[in-house]
């Protein structure tokens, strides 16, 4: 059973169309599991092999294509009427003679949607080089179109439940977080810390449970905070040493990451309690910034300025807009906060934002996942903003 009424995905894809139809793209395939379950539901871990939704002008439903085992699935979770959801044998997986995409080729010509201008998500994580040469080889008239994150863009504004569900993963986030300083400590293992983690992101709150995020915990301690994507060892903490927590909740697929920074022991050095300082404070000023009207890069320039006073600098990003999405990333690829980004702020856009300070062997995060309302934003948790000591 499909998580929306009927009419918003019918309104998604309405959108998507008039999108379409602004790029002269007569037919979308669209491969991105995230936004496959954003025009249909469809809701599964079935990413690691081909499958799509093919959306067209003359279309009323999109076609959901993917391995026969899989259609009941979608049956199961998408809204979509059961001719429009097609499973291929499974002689096309992994397989050296034929492809999934020889059979999508074959249900395009069987709804006359052959010599259309087709639409790919060229940059989509599970559309591959040789997804592309085998339907190029199928349909050798057709003409593909480059359509990478044409949805993606679509999904940037959200609607009311969509928040509904991100403010749940919220709630759940101060749990998650709250679980992961109240287990760090020395001597406690660092996959025993994780353990209790995903525990937590699981489990949710007493009122609603929790999926699993689009990217693992990110905790690294020591020396390596100096960077920001590394993940846990078995080795036990250690005392008068730091540990940078990157970690999410999911709900219905929705997500709401946070960061924090916590030093065990009684000593944190001077430079990661000033960093912590004005960190937080450009984070306050971001936020405060952000609101219907103002562009991207105008919220990070805040940010730019208050670290410059204390003579820091930061080169990459400081936030990226977010909601639905399977693994590798919770990102949606779209909007950044970033110079040049001159994207408009509107209400109902959702960012992560996250100030990284990656240093040669140190480093200190602290991040907010927000909305933008009619007057400003809002974040979906509500924890401290803060170096937390942990003695």
């Amino acid at each position: 059973m499909a998580l929306f009424a009927t009419s918003e995905y019918l309104e998604r894809i309405g959108k998507t169309k008039r999108q379409m139809a602004d790029k002269s793209i007569d037919v979308l395939l669209v491969a991105d599991p995230a936004n496959m379950n954003y025009l249909t539901g469809y809701d599964g871990w079935s990413f690691y092999v081909p499958q799509v939704v093919v959306v067209a002008a003359d279309l009323e439903q999109p076609i959901w294509i993917g391995r026969g085992m899989d259609a009941n699935g979608a049956k199961h979770t998408t809204f979509l009427a059961p001719e429009n959801i097609i499973g291929y044998p499974d002689n096309y997986v992994q397989s050296p003679i034929r492809h999934p995409y020889n059979f999508v080729a074959d249900v395009l010509s069987e709804r006359g949607l052959r010599n259309r201008t087709i639409g790919l998500e060229m940059d989509a994580y599970y559309f591959t080089a040789k997804c592309l040469g085998e339907l190029k080889k199928s349909l050798p008239q057709g003409k593909f179109k480059d359509a990478d994150l044409l949805v993606n863009w679509v999904r940037s504004v959200k609607s009311p439940q969509e928040i509904e569900y991100m403010k749940q993963a919220g709630k759940i986030m101060e749990k998650v977080m709250q679980t992961a300083i109240d287990t760090v400590a020395p001597g406690v293992r660092e996959c025993d810390a994780v353990a209790a983690i995903y525990q937590a992101q699981m489990s949710g709150t007493s009122k609603f449970g929790g999926d699993y995020p689009a990217i693992v915990p990110m905790m690294p301690t020591g020396e390596k905070t100096s960077t920001p994507h590394l993940t846990w060892t078995d080795d036990p903490y250690r005392n008068e040493t730091a540990v940078n927590l990157e970690l999410a909740a999911c709900r219905h697929r929705y997500h709401s990451p946070l960061a924090r920074t916590m030093y065990l022991g009684k000593k944190p050095p001077q430079k990661l309690k000033d960093t912590a300082e004005v960190v937080v404070e450009g984070l306050h000023a971001a936020l405060d910034k952000a609101k219907p009207g103002v562009v991207c890069e105008e919220v990070e320039l805040v940010w730019r300025e208050t670290i410059a006073k204390v003579g820091l600098e930061k080169e990459s990003r400081i936030g990226y807009s977010l909601g639905l999405n399977y693994p590798p990333d919770w990102g949606e690829h779209t909007a950044s906060l970033r110079p040049g980004d001159k994207t408009v702020l509107q209400p109902n856009m959702c960012f992560h934002m996250i100030l990284g300070m990656w240093m040669d062997d140190w480093g200190f995060e602290c991040s907010e996942s927000f909305r933008v309302t009619e007057n400003g934003s809002e974040t979906f948790a509500n924890f401290p903003r803060k170096l937390f000591i942990k003695e």
